[in-house]
């Protein structure tokens, strides 16, 4: 029987960041992530703010600064009447007035490795946490398979779930999950970009097609939505029909067409809006999307699972170094980091029905529009209305600062 005093189970940003700043304040701590590295596509790359200052209060900046990104100071939409502005970043408060896009795999390596240089901490790849062990109605600890096969336990104090929205240790913890009907699913593809492309990031709503384009340099990341469970029936088109319909919406990729040859370029993301009742039982703790998982309108999912992990730290270091983690102390986190959650959950719901929904039945059709829509000449007109919704794509509500134990000065190299 292996031990430690906390096991965090996934290898995102959530399980990283919380492994990171755990074993910097003397917490031993064991990370499991079931795959061999991070190289996965069409994870969300976006870096916000609120991050960015959490890796100047680590010293992880400097090497941060030094990765291959793009940065998304802007968010236009093409209407009839051009492409309009929905949000400049540059108002935000603080010093980093923008998103900065990257591969996630490097966000991840660089969170990895800057936790391995800890004593207490412990990575282990090729781990797959496949059930609760318990003892008594608590649960302590967890069961896992290599990818070699083999079987083992470890036993832990606390083990915390950062596995995801299709969590395996939710799935065994019994606990009840509030679900909200979606309407859609996304595809992500790449496309090539050009310099005379627009820049940032492009959301493009016309009748029965919504399209998100993210600005990565030589490249569009593009996340396509579709009706929920659409997608094996859609799938029987020949390929090229996608890039027809979406051309006939953005004429300036037309040229690009022969970029995608085959389905297997395009991944399908099952888009899930839920919340655990409680984020906890005896010995366990969800936090991320394994506690709520998010749609991906307003891409926050990631800031969000990174501010629980940072306030699931500070409020948890204290006891597990004192081996008395109690069901009080685990219910402080679900109650600092839940009133953010629900105020984003409310926010996709209204922009689901009021916007993508619409969109999707063919009901709203902003290239028709022969000038912007209400919404978006109030915001191009008023400072103060343009810095909502660039506080709320860029910041969120209740950010977290890195605790004071986690703090370092900034190394190079």
């Amino acid at each position: 029987m292996e031990r430690t005093t906390c096991c965090v189970v996934g290898g995102g940003p959530a399980g990283l960041m919380l492994g990171l700043l755990l074993a910097r304040a003397g917490v031993e701590v064991t990370v499991l992530e079931k795959h061999g590295d991070f190289l996965r596509d069409f994870r969300g790359d976006t870096v916000h703010p609120t991050t960015l200052e959490l890796l100047v209060d680590l010293g992880l900046y400097e090497k941060f600064a030094r990765l291959q990104q793009t940065r998304l100071d802007e968010i236009q939409a093409p209407t009839g009447a051009g492409l309009q502005r929905i949000a400049t970043l540059g108002v935000l408060p603080g010093r980093f007035k923008y998103i900065a896009m990257v591969p996630q795999w490097d966000l991840l390596n660089l969170l990895a490795e800057a936790g391995t240089a800890e004593p207490a901490y412990t990575l282990r790849m090729n781990t797959e946490a496949t059930g609760l062990l318990t003892r008594g109605g608590k649960v302590a600890g967890v069961t896992y398979r290599t990818s070699e096969g083999e079987t083992g336990q470890i036993e832990a104090g606390l083990t915390v779930a950062c596995d995801g929205r299709t969590s395996v240790l939710r799935a065994a913890s019994g606990l009840r999950v509030k679900e909200w009907p979606t309407p859609l699913d996304v595809w992500w593809f790449r496309l090539p970009r050009k310099e005379s492309d627009p820049k940032g990031m492009v959301p493009l709503i016309t009748r029965g097609r919504a399209l998100i384009l993210q600005d990565r340099g030589d490249f569009w990341q593009c996340g396509s939505l579709i009706k929920k469970g659409s997608d094996p029936e859609l799938r029987k088109m020949p390929i090229g029909e996608l890039f027809t319909a979406m051309a006939q919406s953005v004429p300036w990729l037309a040229d690009r067409a022969g970029a995608l040859t085959s389905w297997d370029q395009v991944k399908l993301l099952d888009v899930r809006l839920d919340r655990l009742h409680r984020w906890h039982r005896d010995g366990l703790l969800c936090i991320g999307d394994a506690a709520h998982a998010m749609s991906p309108a307003g891409g926050v999912g990631i800031n969000l699972a990174v501010q629980d992990a940072v306030a699931t730290a500070r409020l948890l270091a204290g006891p597990l170094k004192r081996h008395r983690v109690s069901g009080a102390d685990l219910a402080k986190v679900r109650r600092r980091r839940l009133p953010a959650t629900i105020i984003i959950q409310a926010l996709q719901r209204l922009l689901h029905e009021k916007a993508l929904r619409p969109a999707l039945e063919g009901r709203i059709d902003l290239l028709a529009r022969r000038e912007p829509p209400l919404v978006m000449r109030l915001v191009q007109r008023s400072r103060l209305i343009n810095r909502i919704p660039a506080y709320l794509v860029a910041r969120g509500f209740r950010p977290e600062r890195a605790p004071s134990f986690a703090r370092r000065r900034s190394v190079s190299g």
